[in-house]
C-alpha cells in the first residue's frame, strides 16, 4: 500500500516498502522544502511526479549508480574533450541549468522537471546543497547537468545537451573534479541506455544502500560551507588538468 505522508514530521517510510508496480514508488505526499529534500536524499529517495501528480518519491530497484573508476570514455569523446572549443565552470548559472534539463524533448510530451521542482532545487543550490556543472561554446550554454551533493555521493538530477556530447563533456569533468577530491559515487537513479553506454550500471537496492550510507560517513572538511568542500574546483591544483586517467 502507497504510503500517504503529513506535511509533518519530515519521515519516510523504509526504503523496503517500495512498490514493486511501479517500481520503486515509495510513497506520496509532505513537501519540497530543503528539509524534505535533504531527509529523502540521505535515504536513497527521491522525488519525480508531474504537474497533474501530488509529491511522489521513489526508490527504485535495482539502482543505476557510476562507479567514478567505471566511467567508458570513447575515442570520439575522447577526441572532443581535447579538441572541442568547450569551456566548463561549476555552479556559475543553476538556475539556466535546470531551466534547460526542463525544456521540451524530442518524443516527450512533457517535462516532470515542473516549476515547483525548479525553485525546490533552487533553494538547495542557494543553501549550498545542490550543484552544477555548465558546458559552454563561447558565451554560449551548450551543455550541463545539475544534482545534490552530500558526503562523497552526487545525486544525478538531470543533464541536457545542444551540441553534440555536450552532457557527457559535463559529466566527464563532474568525475574528474570528483576524483580529485575523493568523491566516491554518482546516483544515476533510473536505467538509461545513455548513461548505460558511460558505464553506469544497475545495482539492488540494498547495495545501493550500504554503499549511500558508507557515502554518507565520509567525513566533511570544515573550512568550507559547501557539503562537499573536498571536490576540487578547476581553478584548484588539486584537479588534475590531464584527461590521460579518463581515456
Amino acid at each position: 500500500m502507497l504510503s500517504w505522508l503529513p506535511q509533518r514530521p519530515v519521515r519516510f517510510p523504509p526504503v523496503s516498502r517500495a512498490l514493486r508496480d511501479p517500481e520503486g514508488l515509495l510513497a506520496a505526499g509532505g513537501e519540497l522544502t530543503p528539509e524534505w529534500l535533504l531527509a529523502a536524499y540521505r535515504r536513497g529517495i527521491f522525488p519525480w511526479y508531474s504537474d497533474d501528480q501530488p509529491i511522489l518519491w521513489w526508490c527504485p530497484n535495482p539502482r543505476m549508480v557510476l562507479f567514478l573508476d567505471e566511467l567508458r570514455v570513447s575515442r570520439s569523446l575522447a577526441k572532443r574533450l581535447r579538441n572541442a572549443d568547450f569551456t566548463v565552470t561549476y555552479n556559475r548559472e543553476f538556475s539556466r541549468v535546470v531551466e534547460a534539463c526542463a525544456a521540451p524533448r524530442q518524443g516527450q510530451p512533457g517535462t516532470w522537471i515542473t516549476a515547483e521542482m525548479h525553485a525546490a532545487y533552487v533553494a538547495l543550490y542557494r543553501l549550498g546543497h545542490a550543484r552544477s556543472v555548465e558546458v559552454w561554446h563561447q558565451d554560449e550554454l551548450v551543455g550541463g547537468l545539475y544534482g545534490v551533493a552530500m558526503g562523497s555521493v552526487f545525486f544525478g538530477e538531470s543533464m541536457f545537451s545542444r551540441a553534440s556530447d555536450a552532457s557527457k563533456v559535463a559529466l566527464v569533468h563532474l568525475v574528474r573534479t570528483m576524483r580529485a577530491g575523493g568523491g566516491r559515487l554518482i546516483d544515476c537513479q533510473m536505467h538509461t541506455q545513455h548513461l548505460a553506454r558511460l558505464g553506469a550500471r544497475d545495482i539492488a537496492r540494498t547495495e545501493f544502500i550500504n554503499y549511500l550510507e558508507s557515502c554518507l560517513a565520509t567525513p566533511e572538511a570544515t573550512e568550507s560551507q559547501h557539503p562537499l568542500p573536498c571536490w576540487a574546483l578547476p581553478d584548484d591544483p588539486a584537479c588534475v588538468e590531464t584527461l590521460t586517467a579518463l581515456t
